[in-house]
């Protein structure tokens, strides 16, 4: 007997180290102890391996849920009878919502998320730990596996032999000299500060490499700021600088946890200066001060599973969850989700918006400038200390606590890490740390971004692959992320960043001399590097280049990634937007959108944090402009708006066909689900272009217009509340049917005139009519599949700003009939109102009154939770 999650996976809950319960999973969602929500227990119950087999999932589903309602049957009886024995011999009857409590699993109590989005829940004391897998070796091939995939690519067979090469000897010299891939991507647990011996006594090290360094100390709060004779380091053969401090007498560390430190340094010019250690893993920024200091982070106690304590390390209790089939990804940044103009902290995040994503239906969090950054305004790009959480929003275990709460809640947790470049800043960063301008970097012009004024990598550094991968390692080990959206790819691969270059995919632009070998070979290994140790990990690529195979693995001889963004969809809106509707082109828009190479995987977006920032517009914006301003109360509390209509209308469809055709995983940044009418700007004062020398006005530092308007979405007077509403049903709607990673997808009519597009996606049809006048009855579409269909989704719906023209209320169904049309092999009458988009499926899976019931979800018409719910 096992276990069986919705994967199909089996958790495992093993008692060690006295009451402690540890648990080893590979990404599964639950324990075999776990009481749980009922939501939970919907798919949680314990059924034979013999008996799974022989039954369809639909029928285990209906075996579960007759199990589920008859052990809620009897847990509530013996519940009342033991709480009337015990109120009869007059003792206390405890109540609250207790750990595998009654009232946990009472359906009274639930709210549709914990249906749709059911969360976690371990014995107490339960720890989670990961298991890691084992490294790879390289394949016997000589890199042209990926060839299979696009035969054409054989012209360039020799780059991909050439780039395996140097693969496969970078690899064999990690295994010869460095014990291996597994060792030599912990490089924080000999560098930067350490517990250790030496000579017999215990104590901490510190080692740092700085090879053109003459000499280095340590300094900070520990030492008021100078060094005594036994705080200075020594510099090794290969440039590393070491030194041990042994414990006081009472057994305390030199350098206590929460102090200040920095290293001082006599630079190759015999300048001293102070820098933060680069392996540092915390530094903060005092109110009264411009400069960043190091801060060591040690905490001296190990709190209890999930306990949050300022002096406590925080110990994880939820398992990652397993990868999804489908990422809804909600792109976000801590310190500006809040609603009031401040910086947000983690913990705070952690209260107010994880149940929010929760709720829109998305299991996949992208968190933005998670690594610290001097610079605010950056956005977390111009980044001087790689392995500390920025500071800016709490503490290293504040974060922990996050990303815990949010394996809770079922979501997967990427970080948007930047290895495409770091901050040229000299007094915080890692940018001539030992006076050279090369170390980590490229020396002279190449190590330079003339756009990003950062400095670029070398990434055929022996150091810097050391310290990038195990930067990488480093926060899925200690932090628990599930994997990482890596930013700036096209500028990593190619000596001309892709800056002023216009892909045509000829391929001799992605395999000669304009690629930077060596960069792309860091990203095959640290994909190799991810994959094999964590194999439920998630790596997409920010490549606007479409370089082949960057979507297969890399034991193909592939980059390796599992995603890349498609980023020319939201070029292609904006595009389209500024033209008159009657000039959109339906082909036009749906060859943008299913544009991308076979069997390699994207990531479909209308938008992101770049068009919500300040300079750009969002979609919202785009289509209502200054009108969002005055015309956006629903009827009978203000004025109403032709424009507003409008765009409200377009909003919705935009989004719908983006999810439908842009990928095989979707991606909406933080508040842009709602239409948020203000732009991102970030507190910054007055400044120079670095590309071009214009001055640029600040905004007198303010955070007015750094942080998400959540009242406007939520206030019910506000036709915001519309857009919201479309976004979570639509989320729900791939939960259910899982159509965005569903093989089939068509696109049978793309008709110019009367401004339709009828896709086929998984099991359902959907319609789109851009057109901005017409309707159309008894309008013929084709469909893959016979039989009878209904609507599940119109945006049309009164909750989502609609008139009801098409409405599941008084939709009725739809029999398809046989015969070529639109080269489909059946088809069905719809009626078409004019912008408006409305999704099709199965009749057996439709239900009109679905959103009136416990599970509903506003709008969506689909029966419990659709033939193919995953989380």
């Amino acid at each position: 007997m096992a276990l069986h999650t919705p994967l199909g996976g089996k958790s495992a809950c093993n008692i060690r180290n006295g009451a402690r319960c540890i648990l080893h999973t590979s990404g599964l969602r639950g324990c075999g102890l776990s009481g749980g929500l009922i939501s939970q227990q919907l798919r949680r119950v314990v059924v034979s391996a013999e008996t799974e087999s022989s039954l369809s999932p639909l029928d285990v589903l209906r075996r579960e849920n007759e199990l589920l309602k008859q052990t809620i049957t009897d847990a509530q009886v013996s519940i009342e009878q033991l709480e009337t024995s015990l109120h009869d011999a007059n003792v206390p009857v405890p109540h609250g919502e207790a750990y595998g409590s009654a009232a946990a699993v009472d359906p009274r109590n639930l709210q549709p998320e914990d249906f749709w989005s059911p969360a976690i829940e371990v014995p107490p004391g339960c720890e989670y730990r990961d298991e890691y897998g084992p490294i790879s070796p390289i394949p016997a091939h000589d890199g042209t596996g990926c060839l299979k995939w696009d035969e054409t690519l054989w012209s360039h067979a020799d780059h991909f032999r050439y780039r395996w090469n140097i693969l496969r000897n970078i690899r064999n010299a990690i295994d010869q000299n460095e014990g291996g891939l597994e060792k030599f991507s912990q490089g924080w647990k000999y560098y930067g500060f350490n517990r250790g011996e030496c000579k017999g006594k215990t104590g901490q090290w510190y080692r740092e490499w700085a090879p053109g360094a003459k000499a280095l100390a340590l300094v900070g709060e520990f030492n008021n700021w100078e060094p005594k004779d036994d705080h200075w380091a020594f510099k090794n053969e290969y440039g590393v600088w070491e030194l041990f401090l042994p414990d006081k007498p009472d057994g305390t560390p030199v350098i206590p946890h929460r102090t200040k430190i920095k290293s001082r340094v006599e630079n190759i010019n015999g300048e001293w200066v102070e820098k933060i250690p680069a392996w540092i893993k915390w530094a903060t920024q005092e109110w009264n001060e411009v400069l960043f200091n190091g801060v060591h982070w040690e905490p001296p106690q190990v709190g209890a599973p999930g306990e949050v304590h300022t002096d406590k390390k925080y110990i994880f209790k939820y398992p990652r969850p397993p990868r999804p089939r489908a990422l809804r990804i909600y792109e976000c940044h801590v310190g500006m989700s809040s609603e009031e103009p401040k910086v947000n902290s983690y913990l705070e995040f952690r209260r107010d918006m994880l149940p929010r994503i929760r709720r829109l239906g998305y299991n996949a969090i992208q968190i933005m400038a998670i690594q610290e950054h001097a610079y605010y305004g950056s956005f977390g790009y111009h980044v001087t200390n790689f392995f500390a959480a920025s500071s800016r929003c709490g503490t290293p275990e504040e974060l922990k606590a996050l990303i815990d709460e949010a394996h809770r809640l079922g979501m997967v947790v990427l970080m948007d890490i930047v290895h495409s470049h770091a901050s040229k800043n000299t007094n915080d960063g890692i940018n001539m740390f030992d006076g050279t301008d090369g170390m980590y970097f490229h020396s002279g012009a190449r190590g330079n971004h003339w756009m990003w004024d950062s400095r670029l990598f070398n990434y055929g550094n022996w150091e810097t692959l050391r310290f990038l991968l195990s930067n990488a390692r480093w926060w899925m080990d200690e932090y628990k992320f599930d994997g990482y959206r890596f930013d700036g790819v096209t500028s990593m691969m190619y000596h001309h960043h892709g800056l002023s270059y216009a892909f045509t995919g000829n391929y001799d632009e992605y395999f000669g001399f304009n690629t930077d070998v060596d960069a792309v070979v860091y990203l095959m290994l640290v994909n190799n590097m991810i994959h094999d140790l964590f194999p439920n990990a998630i790596t997409i690529g920010e490549d606007v280049s479409g370089m082949p195979a960057f979507c297969r693995p890399w034991q193909e001889g592939g980059v390796g990634f599992d995603y890349r963004l498609n980023m020319a969809i939201a070029d292609k809106w904006i595009e389209v937007m500024k033209k008159s509707d009657y000039d959109w082109g339906m082909g036009d828009l749906t060859h943008t959108m299913t544009n991308r190479r076979y069997a390699e995987a994207c990531v479909g977006y209308a938008e992101s944090h770049d068009q919500a920032l300040v300079g750009d517009k969002t979609i919202a914006f785009w289509l209502m402009d200054k009108e969002m301003y005055d015309y956006m109360a629903v009827p009978g509390h203000g004025p109403g708006s032709p424009i507003v209509d409008r765009g409200i209308a377009l909003h919705k469809m935009i989004r719908l066909i983006t999810m439908a055709l842009g990928g095989e995983s979707y991606l909406n940044f933080m508040g842009n689900e709602f239409g948020h009418p203000e732009w991102i700007d970030f507190p910054r004062d007055d400044s120079y272009d670095p590309s071009t020398g214009a001055f640029v006005p600040g905004n007198g530092g303010s955070l007015e217009k750094c942080r998400r308007r959540w009242d406007l979405c939520d206030a019910d007077f506000l036709k915001y509340k519309y857009l919201v509403a479309f976004d979570r049903a639509m989320t729900h709607l791939d939960k259910a049917f899982g159509f965005m990673s569903a093989p089939h997808q068509w696109v049978s009519r793309k008709d110019e005139s009367d401004k339709v597009i009828v896709v086929e996606r998984g099991d359902l049809v959907m319609v789109f009519n851009f057109h901005p006048v017409s309707s159309f009855t008894d309008y013929r579409v084709g469909c893959n599949n016979p039989g009878k269909y209904k609507l599940l989704l119109s945006s049309d719906e009164e909750v989502f700003g609609g008139w009801r023209n098409l409405s599941k209320e008084t939709d009725g169904d739809h029999v398809s009939s046989g015969g070529d049309y639109d080269r489909r092999p059946n088809s069905f009458l719809v009626y078409a109102p004019s912008r408006t988009c409305a999704v099709y499926g199965p009749a057996e899976w439709a239900d009109p009154e679905a959103d009136r019931k416990p599970a509903g979800v506003p709008g969506l018409g689909v029966k419990e939770l659709g033939p193919y719910y995953e989380y």
